[in-house]
């Protein structure tokens, strides 16, 4: 299961789709497609999403947080 990673110079970021919209928003933030599709949860962030150590711990913590929810949801 992933929970964050890098891809190349950027961060793929997997949380909670419903805060899509608002983080949506956010600089360097886009969609990650597969196949022609946006594969939901699944994000990446370009390197000026997260230039500041503030936006990198925001992005790091926001896709632990969602991790901790999935693996207590299989439990």
């Amino acid at each position: 299961m992933i929970c964050v990673n890098v891809s190349g110079d950027m961060l793929m970021c997997r949380f909670d789709p419903m805060y899509i919209d608002k983080l949506s928003r956010r600089m360097g933030f886009f969609p990650m497609i597969m196949r022609g599709k946006i594969l939901q949860g699944y994000y990446y962030v370009e390197p000026i999403g997260f230039v500041s150590q503030k936006d990198f711990v925001f992005w790091i913590e926001l896709c632990l947080e969602y991790n901790n929810v999935l693996m207590q949801s299989k439990k």
